[in-house]
């Protein structure tokens, strides 16, 4: 391999083999907590507050991993899924619910239907980054 040819060195980013996270989040402090901690995890990190802003970068960009808030307004995180479901349904494996309403029968049961992994708020962050390993590991095999 020659150092003076740039097709035969292999790209920082395959060597490192650096993934994409989506993170979708209303509470913009928390978003850049998490923000904060992904990347010092080498993690390369999108934000966006509510399902349209996602919407929007999804179709510019097909993440490793979406981390995606169900409570958020303009568009909750259940119909951001169903959106992404119909436009990049391949994206569909790739997420990991985040809430803080455990107690709420309708969003275990959307989890539950679309055999969704999900955290629960707060988010302790060795579970946080345990959870987005799982959903890399889940699509290693896709």
């Amino acid at each position: 391999m020659s150092a003076n040819n740039p097709d035969l060195v292999p790209s920082k980013a395959a060597e490192l083999d650096i993934k994409s996270i989506l993170l979708l989040d209303d509470d913009a402090a928390l978003a850049d907590t998490l923000k904060q901690l992904l990347e010092s995890r080498n993690y390369v990190v999108t934000t966006a507050k509510n399902g349209v802003e996602g919407l929007r970068e999804v179709m510019e960009m097909d993440f490793d991993v979406i981390v995606c808030d169900l409570l958020m307004p303009t568009m909750p995180g259940d119909m951001f899924y169903l959106a992404v479901q119909k436009v990049k349904p391949h994206l569909c494996k790739r997420f990991l619910f985040v809430t803080g309403h455990s107690e709420d029968v309708r969003l275990i049961d959307f989890l539950r239907k679309t055999d969704g992994l999900a955290v629960f708020k707060p988010v302790p962050t060795d579970e946080l980054v345990q959870m987005i390993s799982l959903v890399l590991k889940r699509n290693e095999t896709n």
